[in-house]
Formats: structure tokens, sequence, C-alpha cells
């Protein structure tokens, strides 16, 4: 029987991924002797599609504090683990360990630990209902509470902390961190400076005082189809000691659904490429990544790997937030508070996401932000980029 185990690099960032399908809550019985294990809740939330799914798994310490935790559940369908984050995870047979990522071990009473995962499955995808934390079982009774602890657990508070709070939306240490307020006239100056990467066409830039997210000064760019017309404005900041992780968060907006055809709207130039881009963009109408160097794309431009991304919502702001791990081929992409699966690498090469990137390329090493339009075929668009944040340090919505 084969085990797959995944280790991945620890991000401190939790994944939010949306809940759609079911819900488990479980209560854990602390035994009568021992600390090796607490009580608490683990609540297990799916996402699915044909054939894939992503879920959240939460657990709740409602008993004392631990300084490490093991989580373990069997699936009952033909669901198979083949990514995860916030946790490491191995898989054999049915039988799946999620393991604390160390610097989430420790958990305090009334403390959370959330980790995220990403699967397969063919016939059958029913939520596990058969937990166990540090060895305790939670039963077999389909999820409903077991008995009362023979050790009463403190009462958890209203609120609980979580172990990784979600980043604060401040731009903090941010070497970039931009609302273009600082724009006093029509063309962008000071630390923006408008920029044709390879050539320029009928593509334009512009401050524009009449929309904006926050504030009341915006990046406007007006995107032409064909290949010369790019049309960005990149920021004058040296990008190359940020990291080992590269945090970036921009809000967009945009007046055209992306096209079939492959465009850009982010790029990146990449030491790790030379020189060339690192690019965030569209194709087939969703999200994906670009690399200039060799076209490999996140996700694979496949139906099912497209159908692990998601479209960019038209008319009306969105947050876009990634994190680029400078120290492996690991990228992770929230769309608001949704973690894209599709737009997720992490070191396990996934058919239909990321055998490709992973296959074909090394660890980014981004050295600028450039933020405009290129478009390789049909793809006119009118895009505005505001608050925008590049830093060492997580940076929220």
């Amino acid at each position: 029987m084969r085990t797959r185990v995944l280790r991945l690099p620890r991000r401190p960032w939790t994944a939010a991924v949306a809940a759609v399908a079911l819900v488990v809550s479980v209560l854990v019985a602390m035994p009568a002797s021992g600390a090796a294990a607490a009580a608490c809740r683990v609540d297990y939330s799916v996402d699915a599609w044909a054939g894939g799914y992503t879920a959240r798994v939460r657990i709740t310490n409602l008993g004392p504090a631990v300084s490490d935790w093991r989580l373990t559940w069997t699936y009952t369908g033909d669901q198979q683990v083949t990514s995860a984050w916030n946790a490491t995870v191995a898989q054999t047979g049915a039988s799946v360990v999620a393991d604390d990522a160390g610097w989430n071990g420790a958990v305090s009473t009334g403390g959370t630990a959330e980790f995220g995962l990403q699967g397969t499955w063919r016939s059958a995808d029913p939520a596990p209902d058969d937990f166990a934390l540090n060895g305790t079982s939670c039963g077999d009774d389909g999820g409903t509470p077991s008995a009362t602890p023979t050790t009463s657990p403190t009462t958890p508070p209203t609120t609980p902390p979580t172990t990784t709070p979600p980043p604060s939306a401040e731009c903090g240490d941010a070497v970039i961190c931009s609302g273009f307020e600082d724009q006093a006239g029509p063309a962008p100056s000071g630390d923006w400076r408008f920029t044709a990467p390879d050539c320029q066409g009928t593509g334009t830039a512009a401050v524009d005082s009449a929309v904006s997210h926050g504030g009341g000064r915006s990046l406007r760019v007006d995107g032409r189809a064909g290949y010369c017309n790019h049309a960005f404005v990149a920021h004058t900041a040296d990008l190359s000691s940020v990291g080992p992780v590269m945090y970036v968060r921009m809000w967009v907006r945009h007046t055209t659904a992306l096209p079939t055809s492959h465009v850009t709207f982010v790029s990146m130039p990449d030491s790790a490429q030379g020189g060339r881009a690192l690019r965030v963009g569209g194709q087939n109408g969703a999200l994906q990544w670009n690399r200039e160097s060799d076209d490999a794309t996140l996700p694979a431009q496949s139906p099912a790997g497209v159908a692990l991304s998601r479209p960019l919502p038209t008319d009306g702001w969105q947050c876009l937030r990634f994190a680029i791990d400078t120290s492996a081929a690991g990228l992770d992409t929230w769309l608001g508070d949704e973690q894209v699966p599709g737009l997720h690498a992490d070191g396990v090469p996934t058919q239909d996401v990321d055998q490709q990137w992973l296959t074909r390329g090394t660890a980014p090493r981004p050295t600028a932000l450039r933020l405009g339009w290129e478009s390789y075929a049909t793809g006119d668009d009118t895009v505005w980029f505001d608050d925008v944040a590049v830093g060492s340090a997580p940076i929220g919505c």
C-alpha cells in the first residue's frame, strides 16, 4: 500500500477556502489519565466540484493547552489528498494523518489551529466523521458529540483567538505601500513610471481622480489588444531583497471579462528567469500565473485545471493577494478571502494544477512590480489599481 507524504513550506497565512457543502463538528473527550490529547471541536468544511475538492479543517481546543497536535481521520469515499497547507499531511489508503506545521503546534485553551487540503475523488466524497486528536477518538456516531469529557474543559471565550490571526490591511513595513494619493497630475510620476517592456502601441495609463477604492485617486490603464500594445506603470522600488516570502496585495477593478486568449495585468521582472517576467493575468476566462521564459501556466490550461481557478469579476473592486516563496517554487493566491485552488503551487506536483509549473521552473525571485495590460490576441480592457502593497509580511484586504 502506497503512502503519500506532503511536506510543504510553512506559511504564516491561514488558507481561507469557501465552504459550500458540509460542515461536521465533533467533540473529542479527554482520557481519564494522560495529557497527550485535549477536548476539542473539529470543523471540516468542504468545497467540492466534479472530481475534486478543497477542505478547511479547524481544531478548537476546549481543554488544557497543547504544544503540538496530530489529527487523524478515515475517508469512507475514494478521496485522495494531493496537497495541503499549514500542516504536514500523509495518506495511507483511506487513513489520513495531519501533523502541525511547527509554528502552529501550540494551541491555548479556547484557541484554534486551522489547515487546508486539496484532493481528488471519483465516485463519492462524503465528509469524514471519525476524527481523533492526539490518539483520542471522536467516536463513530456520525459526528454527534460524544460523551461528556471526564474532566470538564474550561469554557472557551465567545470568540476564540486563532493561532494565526488574519493579516492586517495596514502596510506595516511594506516596501511598496501606495494608494496613488501622492500623484498630483494626470500622468504617473514620482515612484510610479510608465513603461512598455517590449513594445508600445495605443494602450495608455493615467492617474484617475474619478474612480478609486480608497481615497481620491487610482491608477487607470486602458489596455488594447495586440502584442505591441504593452502599457504598464512600474514602481521604482527594488524588490530583490523582499522575502523569503514576498506578499503582494492590490485592489483591482476592470470592465471586460477575461478573454479566452492570454492577457497579463501584473508583470514582475524575475531574476530567476534572467529578467523575464513572472506574470499574473488570465486565459480561458480565468485567472492564471504565467512564466515568460517557458510559457508555463498555473493552473494547467486543461478543462480540469481552468475549473480550479476563478474569473476576475467585473465592475467592482476585487482584493487580489498572493504570496511568492522565493526559496522554493511555491505560490499562493487569494481572491478576497478565498484561496484559489488552481493558483496554489506547493512543491508536490499535482496534475492539472502545478505539475507543469514545478517540472519546468525554479524558485522565482521578482525584482520589481509593474501594473498594466498586455494582450497576445483579443482583449481590450480598462483596469484600475489601488491600495497596492508589497512586503515581507502578510498584508490583508
